[in-house]
């Protein structure tokens, strides 16, 4: 699955004014038997420990030198461009930084080159005051470039609903960034975009959820360092993985850098749990309804609701009649079960009789192709309002997203064109859009909304909010619910999350109208979180 973010700058002379190339830089750890591993994700932890500041690099014999040469490491580039754009009815003006950041173990050793675009507002006297956003896809295994072109200053043109136009490709000022409120910071994360290991370092090292969210906890201390946003009200976006990162990140900025956040935007949510096979059923269902009540598939009485109660009828069947007769299994009575098959078949838009051969449970890889198969029809997963048609109309799985495909051919030569055109990166390297990250280390994953509890617990004035889409298959908007409502959090804490819904996909930004509310839903947010 492509999840999206990403970076970019220009001239050394105002780089070094403003701070960005500060040659003398902060190093952190960055050796993976020193990553920072939060509290609930150590198989013993009686005791917090606070990580000691790393010590100065260490001599090394001439033997020991030979042994560990290997080759240089890439140079720091940065391109610095000035800019206007027209956002939310008013014209700001702002640098933009697209640059690559040395990221260091603790003896001083290149472990890695971090891509980062930044945009900063002009004219702010007092930056300290200032929110400062970092940005980024997920995947894992993605680039930044999708939110960075559907969030950043400049978006691509698509059909008011977010398809894909014909090539040639255009972009405007996007009057719906939230560079009104706020800074922002687009990272690829190591080994997509333009991010890459350092020369002799083993990618695995960076592909798991600890050490991910370790390396990016360290870009985001070397940025505030160097560009003096210690102060500033710090904020974090993440889309689809990026939402498990976020949550990790926060524990971890905590722990290895004492670094605490304003506020996280979760935006298409990841479930981070280990649900079972049945949990997933269930909480997949409220999507498939309100995807088949946008096709018009659903029966008068759902029809002629909004999608609103919609969803809510379909969590309410879900986690009721459904999950009862799940648990049961083999021992739900024959009347129970025929009453369950047609609530199913009511809610979800199919037949009876394929419910029943599914054994109640629909994945949505079927769901994709069976919905409008007899219109030789498939539908989206990042997006269930796309349709599809693949050469075999009979077959159990769709042999593409059709969402993805409208779209990505935009979102990519755009971006190229952008960042090359505009922002004046001049670069041969080759920019990864999905990179190959498998093995993913998965160590901790039951734990993430643990991580996220504790860090939302103790900094008190961490704020969260939830961005779902209803028709996000790939991210249900009920797997996020039944995580957070399983979080025992404090009453006081809880009131620090909060939800919103679209009327679009995994990627709401597309559709002309919902990016119009995505926008004052976030800058609500980066307000009231920044608020004193």
């Amino acid at each position: 699955m492509r999840i999206h973010v990403c970076v970019i700058a220009g001239v050394a002379v105002m780089l070094a004014a403003s701070g960005s190339v500060a040659q003398n830089d902060p190093q952190r750890p960055g050796e993976s038997q020193q990553t920072t591993v939060p509290p609930a994700q150590q198989p013993q932890a009686p005791m917090r420990q606070r990580p000691q500041p790393p010590g100065e690099p260490q001599a090394q014999s001439e033997s020991s030198r030979e042994k560990t040469q290997r080759p240089a490491a890439p140079e720091e580039k940065s391109s610095v461009t000035h800019h206007s754009a027209h956002v939310a009815g008013q014209t700001i003006n702002y640098t933009a930084i697209a640059a690559t950041y040395s990221i260091k173990a603790d003896d001083g050793t290149v472990k890695a080159t971090m891509f980062y675009v930044a945009y900063t507002k002009d004219g702010v006297s007092d930056v300290t005051k200032r929110p400062v956003s970092f940005v980024y896809n997920g995947g894992p295994g993605s680039a930044s470039l999708f939110t960075h072109m559907g969030m950043g200053p400049k978006r691509v043109v698509l059909t008011p609903d977010g398809h894909g136009m014909p090539a040639p490709y255009t972009i405007v000022d996007n009057e719906d960034s939230f560079l009104d409120a706020t800074d922002l910071v687009f990272i690829d994360a190591i080994s997509t975009g333009f991010s890459r290991p350092a020369p002799g370092e083993n990618p695995n090292q960076f592909h798991g959820i600890i050490v991910d969210a370790n390396w990016f906890a360290d870009f985001i201390y070397t940025y505030i360092t160097r560009n003096e946003r210690w102060a500033s009200p710090k904020f974090l976006i993440g889309e689809s993985y990026g939402t498990t990162r976020s949550a990790e990140l926060a524990g971890v900025l905590q722990e290895r850098h004492q670094i605490y956040l304003s506020g996280i935007a979760l935006v298409s949510a990841v479930a981070f749990s280990n649900w079972g096979a049945d949990n997933r059923s269930i909480f997949f269902l409220p999507t498939y309804a309100t995807s088949a009540w946008y096709h018009k598939l659903l029966p008068a009485d759902l029809q002629s609701l909004t999608i609103e109660q919609v969803a809510q009828k379909a969590r309410e069947f879900a986690h009721g009649e459904y999950a009862q007769a799940l648990e049961k299994g083999d021992q739900l009575a024959s009347a129970e079960h025929q009453k369950v098959v047609e609530d199913i078949a009511h809610y979800t838009g199919l037949s009876t009789k394929y419910i029943e051969e599914a054994n109640l449970r629909v994945s949505p890889f079927r769901w994709f192709k069976e919905l409008e198969r007899d219109k030789r029809r498939t539908i989206g997963r990042l997006d269930s309002r796309f349709e599809g048609m693949d050469v075999d109309a009979a077959g159990e799985r769709i042999e593409y997203d059709p969402s993805e495909a409208s779209y990505e051919g935009a979102f990519v030569a755009t971006f190229h064109d952008y960042v090359k055109r505009e922002l004046k990166w001049d670069s041969d390297a080759y920019y990864t859009v999905s990179a190959n990250v498998r093995p993913w280390d998965q160590t901790g994953n039951t734990e993430v909304a643990e991580v996220l509890r504790a860090a939302m617990t103790q900094q008190t004035y961490l704020k969260v909010l939830v961005v779902c889409g209803y028709y996000d298959l790939a991210t249900p908007f009920n797997g996020i619910e039944n995580t957070v409502a399983h979080m025992n959090l404090e009453p006081s804490v809880r009131k620090n999350v909060s939800f919103t819904y679209y009327e679009a996909g995994h990627m709401m930004y597309i559709d002309e109208k919902e990016h119009h509310k995505l926008h004052k839903d976030l800058d609500d947010f980066i307000n009231s979180g920044s608020a004193r």
